[in-house]
């Protein structure tokens, strides 16, 4: 089949690979002038089933209501006059129970468990680097009242195929030797060895380089994706700022904007952009830095070794489709990097970001076909994309070839 895929982020990338190998004809539609230069060119740096639990729950709810009157969060709510952002958060309150947010986090570890492999798996295949370590990732938190209700939800990812340790400060700096300038001030935490990190840029890039030269995939950079083309109940191309592109199957995968130009054609797919920050700098002192990813739950900052790099991230902010950022956005970032990791690196040197993750309101993303024939979803991966997109372009591959999935496919294939 001839195949458009709309979007060359990981989630993207990653499909276009597997369609690719399946010996589709796949041209792939991206309005940025290279591979992963939206989203996923800088994130945590996380390939994470131990952050699979749903955001959307009882606590993140109450932490929601806060953060309109509680400036200094890691979540912030800007209220403003988009109706589909009232939408999207009436969607989002229906999933922030108990019952669905086992639910919800359940078909998110299958999917992030089942990924973790694939990358693995390309890597292994096409010999791609992209300065991966899989040492895992340590979960701590700064009070005992913390620690508790985190062992308590890391325990529910563990009875579903995650391996976990929870440990006291000592053995927390005996596993990671670069908290121990901070243990004073760490309750415990828990570590999953399974989880490691990487660089999602580098990845994409290679494996976009990859599925070109090896696969015959082709790439349309600077064009922008103008509307989907329906004839009849059938998808039979898509119009861009290139022309029309005529073709027997189409994929969204265009992130934040997956939801955009499903609203246009009709499509329930009520992804939001939720704005994410990050700083990356290469250390000053290594033997100072971090020796695996790890995630500060209490303040909601992650964090990778990126070689002698060090990857930040923190912040979910609901301000619409806005990608600005000003220094002030980074500075509790940097004061807790600082913090952990003294003497290892100068922000005055880091290349500071921001970017939008495409949220569904449950936390779950939406995988396969959708309204008409010849379309399919690939998107909404949240905060976790880069550790769910090659899982879901695998997915996503074996539902167009009619093949049975690897996985149990139950709360991730679309229903609209």
């Amino acid at each position: 089949m001839k195949i458009l895929v709309l979007g060359a982020g990981v989630v993207g990338t990653a499909a276009a690979f597997y369609l690719s190998r399946d010996g589709h004809d796949v041209t792939v539609v991206e309005r940025h002038p290279a591979a992963a230069r939206g989203t996923s060119y800088s994130n945590a740096g996380l390939v994470s089933p131990g952050d699979a639990t749903a955001w959307a729950s009882p606590a993140a709810l109450k932490t929601f209501i806060k953060s309109l009157y509680t400036p200094d969060l890691g979540i912030k709510v800007r209220l403003g006059l988009d109706p589909y952002f009232y939408a999207w958060s009436f969607r989002f309150l229906f999933q922030c129970t108990n019952a669905r947010m086992r639910i919800n986090t359940e078909a998110k570890l299958r999917l992030a468990l089942y990924s973790r492999l694939c990358i693995n798996e390309i890597s292994t295949e096409t010999g791609i680097g992209y300065d991966k370590r899989a040492r895992g990732i340590m979960y701590f938190f700064r009070s005992q009242e913390s620690l508790d209700h985190g062992a308590r939800m890391y325990g529910f990812l563990a009875e579903h195929g995650l391996d976990i340790e929870v440990v006291d400060r000592f053995r927390m700096a005996e596993l990671e030797p670069g908290l121990a300038a901070a243990r004073g001030s760490i309750a415990g935490a828990v570590y999953s060895p399974m989880d490691q990190t990487g660089d999602s840029r580098m990845f994409v890039e290679a494996l976009a380089a990859y599925a070109e030269q090896k696969l015959g995939a082709k790439f349309m950079f600077d064009t922008t994706v103008e509307d989907l083309i329906v004839e009849g109940d059938r998808v039979t191309g898509v119009k861009t700022s290139a022309g029309r592109l005529d073709a027997d199957a189409v994929v969204i995968a265009m992130g934040p904007e997956s939801g955009l130009l499903g609203r246009r054609n009709g499509i329930d797919l009520p992804v939001y952009p939720v704005k994410g920050y990050t700083a990356t700098v290469t250390m000053d002192d290594p033997s100072k830095g971090p020796t695996m990813g790890g995630v500060d739950e209490d303040r909601m900052v992650a964090y990778s070794r990126l070689g002698d790099r060090l990857r930040m991230a923190s912040t979910a902010e609901f301000t619409g489709f806005d990608r600005s950022h000003k220094p002030s956005d980074f500075k509790r970032m940097f004061e807790t990097g600082q913090e952990l990791f003294p003497g290892a690196f100068d922000r005055a040197k880091a290349e500071v970001w921001s970017g939008l993750r495409p949220m569904m309101p449950g936390s779950v993303p939406v995988i396969g076909p959708a309204r008409y024939k010849g379309l399919y979803l690939d998107t909404g991966h949240g905060h976790v994309g880069w550790t769910m997109a090659c899982g879901s372009g695998k997915f996503l591959a074996d539902l167009v070839a009619g093949r049975k999935p690897d996985i149990d496919p139950t709360g991730l294939v679309y229903k609209g």
